[in-house]
């Protein structure tokens, strides 16, 4: 008998390939025995996903750290990691899309009709770029977080973009699910995007305690640090932006905004 995964010969007492650690399986695939796999993939403690989520929030040192150090099977490493939150992402803009239209508009738009027209387009850039935007945030936050420890050695710029990778998924993950279930309880669209800033630099604050073993004082200092350059790169950006505004002025999509900057101020008049 061979093992199926990397033909490796095997005894017919092995329940396990000595060489790939591939299970060997004896029995035709059925409903009952895909789903039971399936369960004990999603829903069983002791598989990574659940694993890696879990300790994310009791022990994220041990989790980023162990993977740093070299400890690479006890959980989902941080590329998986990121492509699952990417595939809960891509679902929870469907379901938004679906059946909570105007909520991301609201949060655009913080209740103004006037910048409706403004709302709807910058969510459709964003339902759009979402994987794009969540993938260039991770190696801005790992410069960010680098320079912010700069004076310490404990971790290279690789290291700093796993933690990246770790903290940005695991965010994106629960606050996915946590935004569909405040939708489904009617909670207030717009208080959904004011809580998830706080709610980020809580977490990221958390984890970086850890990793670092800091001082209260010394968090907030460090936290002050990375949402400074943050800040400075958002204005950056905006910049940016004006500046190809200014270059793309006669597109029909900076014609649309403009007729609704216009709108907004013969309101405000």
């Amino acid at each position: 008998m061979n093992c199926k995964n990397c033909h490796t010969e095997l005894s017919e007492q092995d329940d396990y390939c000595k060489c790939c650690g591939g299970k060997v399986i004896r029995y035709r695939l059925t409903f009952g025995n895909l789903f039971e796999h399936i369960s004990e993939t999603f829903f069983n403690y002791d598989n990574k996903i659940l694993r890696t989520l879990i300790d994310l929030f009791k022990k994220p040192e041990v989790v980023i750290g162990g993977y740093i150090s070299g400890v690479r099977k006890r959980y989902v490493n941080p590329i998986s990691f990121v492509a699952l939150s990417l595939t809960v992402g891509g679902l929870y803009m469907l379901i938004l899309n679906r059946y909570f239209p105007n909520a991301m508009i609201e949060m655009s738009s913080a209740g103004a009709e006037q910048q409706e027209v403004i709302a709807k387009e910058m969510v459709k850039i964003m339902q759009k770029y979402y994987s794009f935007v969540m993938i260039l945030l991770i190696p801005v936050y790992a410069i960010i977080s680098r320079l912010v420890f700069v004076n310490r050695k404990e971790y290279n710029f690789t290291e700093h973009l796993v933690m990246a990778m770790f903290m940005m998924a695991q965010f994106s993950l629960v606050s996915s699910f946590l935004n569909i279930m405040l939708l489904v309880l009617h909670l207030p669209s717009s208080i959904l995007g004011s809580t998830s800033i706080f709610l980020q630099m809580a977490y990221f604050g958390y984890c970086y305690k850890r990793l670092y073993k800091l001082s209260i004082p010394s968090l907030i200092l460090k936290l002050m640090f990375f949402f400074g350059i943050l800040l400075a790169v958002m204005i950056l950006c905006v910049i940016l932006g004006i500046v190809m505004a200014l270059l793309f002025k006669d597109s029909a999509f900076m014609q649309e905004i403009i007729e609704a900057q216009k709108a907004t101020f013969e309101a405000t008049k």
